[in-house]
């Protein structure tokens, strides 16, 4: 990519894309593309085949998605299959119809199999049952890689699939229902310290600046037997934080910040021809969640106890990525499990402007 191609970064309101952007804009690139949901709504193709043919973008960053933690993945399962099914299928058969020189389209690991031997390597995909809690949005997934494969195949497109691990950050999604473990745990536990040092006031403008989910809620003027009644809901006592499972599973956790670098690195440097069918974006060592919950409680400051309600649903017991072909094209991971939290959890308190 030159600093003026013209690059169409799409989703770039979300963690991902938003982290993509932030990175182009620092490297120099000038020729950004972006549309907000309201402005360019990615399930309507003749929207997205009057955009590409006005814009005319040469480069796409695919990372737009429906997307969410088990809850949401379980609850809305017609929602997240059919949305990032036709989200991908117009935007991929768009960058064709319009010739786009190159797209890296961005999944999830959790289109591997639910028992895929560890650590998970590209060769994986397919050869085992998916995840019963977030299958219909691993097959929409799939669907995308195959997509950019067999239009790669039959059209000669330069079409890349990454597929990072779990990914955190700055503009992460906090929203309770929707977020994934680690925005989920950074919120839970800053609203439990909060209710614990009885910070009436930080606790509900925390409660009334971003969507709690669930259709919780607080009224205007809420005295505190309210807001303690909520707080139970979360499932957060003056004394504890009960968290959704047992804490056993483990996963990988990637920085925003890295996994845009890897993205910019693949579509400044590799062909589809050298990544093949997909890659892995990952840091290559996970962490269990019970020891994460327990390193956000120190970089929270919450001195309340943790446990853990066995009876809720687990998920994949593990899902840790082979990072072996990206690190061979040349990339690997530079952020600290520890430090890549700090930054987050600084960002959602105010105390950082990254």
């Amino acid at each position: 990519m030159e600093l003026t191609s013209k690059i169409y970064i799409a989703g770039h309101t979300g963690l991902v894309g938003s982290a993509i952007l932030r990175h182009l804009k620092a490297k120099g690139y000038s020729n950004l593309l972006v549309r907000r949901h309201d402005e360019l709504d990615l399930k309507n193709r003749s929207a997205v085949d009057h955009f590409f043919a006005t814009e005319h973008p040469e480069y796409v960053f695919l990372a737009a998605a429906r997307v969410g933690g088990i809850l949401g993945n379980s609850t809305y399962k017609a929602e997240f299959i059919y949305e990032n099914l036709i989200i991908a299928a117009n935007v991929i058969d768009a960058s064709y119809e319009h010739r786009v020189r190159k797209l890296l389209n961005l999944g999830s690991s959790c289109i591997y199999p639910r028992l895929a031997p560890q650590p998970i390597k590209e060769a994986y995909l397919l050869t085992g049952s998916l995840e019963p809690t977030n299958e219909p949005y691993a097959i929409a997934k799939i669907a995308a890689i195959k997509l950019c494969r067999y239009y790669n195949e039959q059209y000669g497109t330069n079409y890349m699939s990454g597929m990072p691990t779990n990914s955190y950050g700055i503009n992460d999604n906090f929203n309770l229902e929707t977020s994934h473990v680690l925005p989920a745990l950074i919120r839970k536990l800053h609203l439990a310290k909060l209710w614990q040092q009885s910070r009436i006031e930080e606790l509900v403008a925390d409660l009334n600046a971003r969507p709690i989910g669930f259709g919780y809620s607080l009224d205007e003027g809420a005295d505190e037997s309210s807001i303690e009644a909520l707080m139970i809901k979360l499932g957060i006592s003056r004394t504890a934080l009960t968290l959704w499972g047992t804490g056993s599973p483990y996963r990988e956790f990637i920085f925003a910040g890295d996994l845009a670098g890897a993205c910019v690195f693949l579509m400044e440097r590799c062909e589809a021809k050298q990544v093949g069918e997909l890659v892995n974006i990952g840091v290559g060592q996970d962490q269990q969640i019970k020891e994460l919950a327990f390193l956000v409680k120190k970089i929270v400051a919450y001195e309340g106890e943790v446990l853990f309600d066995s009876t809720k649903p687990d998920g994949a017991p593990r899902k840790l990525l082979d990072v072996s072909r990206l690190t061979s094209l040349g990339w690997k991971a530079t952020t600290p499990l520890e430090e890549g939290i700090r930054k987050t959890y600084e960002w959602y308190t105010g105390k950082s402007s990254a």
